[in-house]
């Protein structure tokens, strides 16, 4: 029996709430799931909270490359507070409703977070580019105002693609039934509930994708090839080492973030089954924001010292 709230206009039925199925249809792992999505939740928000306070309270991190990383930090926190809370919610409640406005406002801030942190990554590779390949111009092209500047650009990027995915989709006639298989408003669940002809919105959708997807992947690949090629010229072995230790995290995150992306939206349309797509949109939705500031912590020795050097100030201030 399908869930429904309608309001009725002569012979035009318009929904005005969804329903999120999530993982309704497995019973016997609603606990589990719940128990698992909290705790890695918690390690993401924790873990970025952070990486934000090392890189703001140690002035040895006042650079641009963690400049960046704060605020890649602070995407990762946003991006995961649109959709896990009612997820977790919905794991527990029997009402796993969601109006029709908040279904369209957590599919614009989806995409506005997903479109903001490609293009950062694209930012944080240039930076890379800069300070490998123009070590004596780098304090120059990447000055404070610069860095602002591009962290500005970059959420500017993020709300056009946003807004029409969303305001684009949600004008769309939606006649019944309201029942989204998925425990988020993504586009191709929610799709499936429009009584429209949808092929025009589904070509702009993917050349949407392929903009946000593809174009900051070529940037970063671009960067990244001149970045090679400047660290293979380089005599010094020592030297080498430490410019690839620079870019090993960047790289690592760029590898699971656009790894996670490309399998659910660069793929067929009947490859996985719907139970199989929800547990690859707990990768890229819980599991890689989670991994990001473990991979830059544990994979970078100023900011294990940073994070020493924080801790050693608060153990101090304690005992005085």
């Amino acid at each position: 029996m399908a869930h429904t709230e309608e309001m009725r206009w002569g012979n035009q039925t318009t929904v005005t709430k969804f329903i999120l199925v999530g993982f309704s249809n497995l019973p016997h792992l609603q606990g589990l799931l719940f128990s698992a999505v909290l705790f890695l939740y918690l390690v993401t928000v924790t873990g970025n909270i952070l990486i934000i306070l090392i890189v703001t309270e140690d002035s040895a991190l006042h650079s641009p490359m963690y400049f960046f990383l704060k605020n890649l930090s602070f995407f990762e926190i946003c991006f995961t507070l649109v959709t896990v809370p009612k997820m977790l919610v919905n794991l527990l409640a029997d009402d796993k409703s969601i109006s029709f406005f908040g279904c369209a406002l957590q599919m614009f801030f989806f995409f506005f977070f997903c479109c903001s942190e490609c293009f950062l990554l694209a930012a944080m590779s240039y930076d890379r580019y800069v300070a490998i390949c123009n070590p004596l111009c780098y304090t120059t092209v990447m000055n404070q105002q610069v860095c602002w500047r591009m962290v500005g650009g970059v959420c500017m990027l993020g709300i056009p693609v946003a807004l029409l995915q969303a305001a684009w989709l949600f004008n769309l006639p939606f006649c019944g039934p309201n029942v989204v298989n998925h425990f988020f408003c993504d586009v191709p669940p929610v799709l499936k509930l429009v009584c429209a002809d949808t092929s025009l919105y589904e070509m702009q959708a993917m050349a949407s994708t392929l903009l946000f997807l593809i174009l900051p992947f070529m940037l970063i690949l671009i960067s990244y090839i001149r970045i090679t090629i400047t660290i293979l010229k380089m005599k010094s072995a020592e030297g080498k080492r430490k410019a690839f230790s620079t870019c090993s995290s960047h790289l690592i995150v760029v590898t699971l973030f656009y790894g996670s992306g490309s399998l659910m939206y660069l793929r067929p349309k009947s490859k996985y089954s719907p139970d199989v797509k929800k547990f690859l949109s707990l990768f890229y939705t819980v599991i890689t924001p989670m991994l990001n500031p473990i991979i830059y912590s544990l994979r970078n020795n100023e900011v294990k010292l940073a994070l020493r050097r924080m801790l050693e100030r608060k153990v101090f201030s304690w005992k005085r």
